[in-house]
């Protein structure tokens, strides 16, 4: 496991649902450690519900079987870091390379802003949608992010994780047991694996976020229902949504979360939503990554949380964030790999994901990265 010596000075957590925060207090005073355990728990000045016992532990049994037919996820080789022409505008963080965490305050937009925030969440939309094309037995992952690299560039934006805090890709594809922030490498996707994508486009000053769980090859009933009742929660919380046969329990629970949201609504809701509809097929709702403001910063305030909780917050008009359930078939516990950027599943169980980028309006909410046919 990585003690905490090792870690970086920072809190990771999930560009679709990320939990980054920035302190200034040593190492020691952030972390309880003790050699043996599995958990390090983090001690915050900021108040982060059902937030703190995030698994740190390293990777370990990678040939392990978790249901004796597929193998647990390794590393693959990685290529060398894409490059964006000098005149595609960069967001700030990339000249400091360091994770900026979570600005304070929402991100409420004026006319103009709502227009650029259409504008990314739209092409965000176009890319995934490209790059959910490309899924199949043999493809790699690197390839996958060399495409989606270069559709974002040729349309003159910037490939938001490329860079946030050293992530060294352009967008993280997270197969099977990963929950979130897979690194793009040299592995080939095999016949019935399961792969979210996850795609954050920088195009006029403002981050577009959106991500979704596709099916590569022939999948198993189990992997297939993970992700279809997904696709049914999503499909009730907004009724413009498209049904997607392969996405539904998960997706579903992203759709039924959508269609609750209105100006005043509290945030709260969403969590228990999206935790009822997964209650419903005995599936687990990972705690320790979250949804957030998004905008003219690709991390703002406020923290969506997926779970039950009891923390307060309302939504308000022309605010824009990021709604992005995580579940899994087996254990909810993340386990980071070395690269401290990879979490899987504990138990190597699958885990199904999917994301929209949403603007409160007068009527409920509008879907920024929804894919027009």
């Amino acid at each position: 496991m990585v003690g905490a010596s090792s870690l970086h000075p920072r809190l990771l957590s999930s560009f679709v649902g990320d939990r980054l925060v920035q302190s200034r207090q040593p190492l020691a005073q952030l972390f309880h450690y003790n050699p043996g355990r599995k958990h390090v728990s983090m001690q915050l000045s900021r108040t982060f519900s059902g937030l703190t016992n995030l698994l740190f532990n390293r990777r370990n049994n990678l040939d392990e079987v978790p249901d004796g037919k597929r193998k647990r996820l390794r590393p693959g080789k990685l290529s060398p870091r894409r490059l964006v022409p000098n005149h595609i505008k960069r967001p700030p963080y990339v000249k400091t390379r360091m994770a900026p965490g979570i600005a304070s305050g929402p991100e409420v937009h004026d006319l103009k802003g709502i227009e650029n925030m259409r504008a990314s969440g739209r092409l965000a939309a176009q890319v995934l949608n490209y790059a959910g094309t490309l899924v199949k037995p043999g493809i790699t992952t690197d390839e996958i992010d060399e495409a989606v690299h270069q559709m974002i560039i040729d349309n003159g934006a910037y490939p938001s994780p490329l860079g946030y805090g050293g992530f060294p890709k352009s967008v993280c594809t997270s197969v099977n047991e990963c929950i979130c922030h897979g690194i793009p490498d040299s592995r080939p996707l095999e016949d019935g694996d399961i792969i979210n994508i996850d795609v954050t486009v920088y195009l006029n000053g403002y981050h577009g976020d959106t991500s979704a769980t596709f099916f590569c090859g022939d999948v198993s009933e189990e992997a297939r229902n993970l992700v279809k009742r997904f696709n049914h929660l999503a499909r009730d919380l907004i009724s413009q949504t498209t049904e997607i046969p392969e996405v539904q329990v998960t997706k579903e629970s992203l759709d039924k979360a959508i269609s609750i949201c209105a100006p005043g609504v509290e945030f709260k809701k969403i969590g228990k939503t999206i935790h009822d509809h997964a209650d419903k097929f005995g599936y687990g709702v990972v705690r320790q990554f979250v949804g957030h403001g998004v905008g003219r910063v690709f991390h703002a305030d406020p923290v969506v949380l997926h779970f039950r909780n009891n923390d307060g917050g309302r939504m308000v008009l022309n605010q824009t964030f990021t709604i992005e359930p995580m579940l899994t078939i087996g254990s909810i516990n993340p386990v980071m790999w070395d690269d401290d950027w990879t979490v899987v599943t504990e138990d190597g169980s699958l885990s199904a994901q999917f994301e929209h980028t949403i603007l409160i309006t007068e009527d409920g909410a509008e879907i920024l990265t929804q894919c027009e046919a």
